[in-house]
């Protein structure tokens, strides 16, 4: 009686794959691979999703210590540069807020518009002073229907807010 053992197709990309404490193989990630993990994390998949799409597409490496502090130094980097950045937001924040913009728009005698101020008003006014933010970076509880001075949020990023003052007055020779 002869019992056959059960041979890995390719003994030699079987033999240096680590496995991982479920018999799968670890893998570091190289890229965000969707509903599996992000860059630089250690997962464990099947040796088939192993070797015939992660390797060969570039997106996971072998979990080696040294990919390891590879991507740690990587990640380092990025992180200091996201900090960078999220600091010169906040400059630009406390530039924007120390302007006060004003918005000319026809309105009836007892200050109520014709029409209505919405971030596209406020956009383009605020590109007159030579600072650029987009329609959905200003943050409006509704648009503005009355003449006053209001106080309108705005978002640069998931971390840097600020307020920012707006004007609305009548328009000159509305009455002429």
């Amino acid at each position: 009686m002869t019992t056959k053992t059960k041979k890995a197709k390719n003994p030699a990309t079987a033999n240096r794959l680590p496995t991982g404490p479920n018999g799968g193989v670890q893998l570091l990630l190289i890229h965000n691979v969707e509903d599996l993990g992000h860059q630089g994390d250690v997962v464990e998949v099947r040796p088939g999703y192993a070797l015939n799409y992660l390797i060969p597409q570039g997106l996971a490496t072998v979990a080696t210590d040294h990919h390891k502090r590879m991507v740690e130094k990587h990640r380092a980097k990025l992180q200091a540069i996201e900090k960078a950045h999220q600091s010169d937001l906040r400059k630009k924040a406390l530039e924007i807020a120390k302007q006060s913009i004003t918005i000319e728009a026809n309105a009836t005698e007892d200050g109520h518009l014709y029409g209505s101020v919405g971030a596209p008003e406020i956009v383009a006014a605020l590109k007159k002073n030579d600072i650029n933010l987009h329609t959905d970076q200003i943050r409006l509880e509704g648009v503005l229907k009355e003449l006053g001075l209001y106080t309108v949020k705005f978002r640069l990023s998931s971390e840097v807010d600020g307020e920012l003052k707006v004007w609305v007055v009548p328009q000159v020779g509305a009455d002429a």
